[in-house]
């Protein structure tokens, strides 16, 4: 049987996201490397795999491209359910759903590298700028998430219990994208812990930005 193939990028956090959820459920990949900032992932031979062009992207062993990071979590969640990401009750379901929503939906599409660079070709704005909007969005819902999961009783070592899941990839993914912009996580205790309690485990390490082919 052929592997299946993810196109995406080391520091991508979507591409991140998805190469933990493959570590965590042991499934071995070939890994394409595209460049964003070369613009690797606008080239004809890319799109005909994306037409949107993003990443991360992963190709199926029988050929199902599935795009979006969330939704290919999904798809590795229903092809390969152990160790499940999402807990077996609906709340909890819904839960954790929510929690990776609320970073997958709030802060990175208002953070990626293609709004950033439109704020520096469409409205001037330099690094300083960037920075402060980039951090902004995080506060806005870092602030609302810290509350939340400390005061959950359904927090336990990691986001939703015991065991890690996608709302526990989703936050570590977004912590090593907000270290490129200082973002200053002594607000969050209880999400500094979380994230602390994933990097121990060796899915998260080995997935990271600094350990794959095309880092630099």
């Amino acid at each position: 049987m052929n592997k299946p193939v993810l196109h995406n990028y080391f520091r991508s956090s979507t591409s991140y996201r998805v190469r933990i959820a493959l570590e965590m459920k042991g499934i071995d990949y070939d890994y394409e490397a595209l460049h964003l900032r070369h613009g690797e992932h606008r080239g004809q031979a890319y799109l005909s795999v994306n037409p949107q062009g993003l990443v991360p992207v992963l190709v199926w062993t029988d050929g199902t491209m599935v795009s979006q990071s969330l939704a290919i979590m999904e798809f590795l969640e229903d092809v390969a359910p152990e160790p499940a990401l999402l807990p077996s009750d609906p709340a909890g379901r819904a839960r954790v759903r929510m929690l990776s929503q609320m970073i997958g939906c709030d802060i990175h599409p208002l953070n990626n590298l293609r709004v950033l660079g439109a704020l520096r070709e469409r409205f001037g704005a330099d690094d300083a700028a960037v920075g402060d909007w980039f951090r902004h969005w995080v506060a806005e819902t870092f602030r609302p998430m810290e509350t939340m999961l400390a005061k959950d009783p359904r927090t336990g070592t990691f986001c939703h219990g015991e065991t890690p899941g996608m709302a526990d990839i989703c936050l570590v993914a977004q912590v090593t994208n907000n270290k490129r912009f200082d973002v200053d996580m002594t607000p969050y205790p209880a999400l500094r812990r979380i994230h602390e309690a994933c990097m121990a485990l060796e899915p998260f390490g080995k997935a990271a930005p600094a350990n794959q082919p095309d880092a630099e």
